[in-house]
């Protein structure tokens, strides 16, 4: 959703946020972000932003950054629990606990879809529920509050959301 604002004779489409459905969010994922627009941007999908008519950051970038961030963390957690086993061994594990399958399924348990902007097109194909762009959300995310935190909340959010209490490393 966006709005259209006149500002010194130029039209600027502006994103309109929810905000008591983003409030939703940080309470269900136990964060609360300083930088609002952090949050926005990591549920905007490339397709919202191209129909805006002027640009609009996307979630490309963030998703870029949290996949790598959850990938050290989880190798970092690996490494250190895990004293014995192989490279081979850390890589396999690693990416049973770091896929697109397994962030799009906990995305969508989070309810991650519900929050996306969506280009018209991607929205009648049901993007809101589409795997990749789930995973891909939950990736954004994972960027967003590392940016808005620093890498010890970032972890304490991941192990929170994306990881159950039991999981082994």
């Amino acid at each position: 959703m966006f709005f259209v604002v006149n500002i010194k004779g130029k039209t600027v489409y502006l994103i309109l946020m929810e905000k008591n459905k983003f409030k939703d969010l940080e309470k269900k994922i136990n964060y609360k972000f300083k930088n609002k627009e952090l949050l926005t941007t990591a549920f905007t999908h490339k397709t919202y932003a191209f129909e805006a008519k002027t640009p609009i950051e996307f979630n490309e970038r963030l998703e870029f950054l949290g996949d790598s961030i959850l990938g050290f963390l989880v190798a970092k957690e690996l490494y250190e629990s895990n004293k014995y086993f192989s490279e081979g061994e850390l890589t396999r594990r690693r990416s049973q606990l770091v896929n697109n399958s397994f962030l799009a399924k906990k995305a969508k348990k989070m309810g991650l879809g519900k929050f996306l902007y969506l280009g018209r097109g991607e929205n009648m194909q049901n993007g809101a529920r589409n795997p990749t762009n789930l995973a891909n959300a939950l990736e954004a995310l994972v960027g967003a509050v590392y940016l808005d935190s620093n890498i010890n909340k970032v972890w304490k959010f991941i192990k929170y959301n994306v990881f159950e209490e039991d999981t082994h490393f």
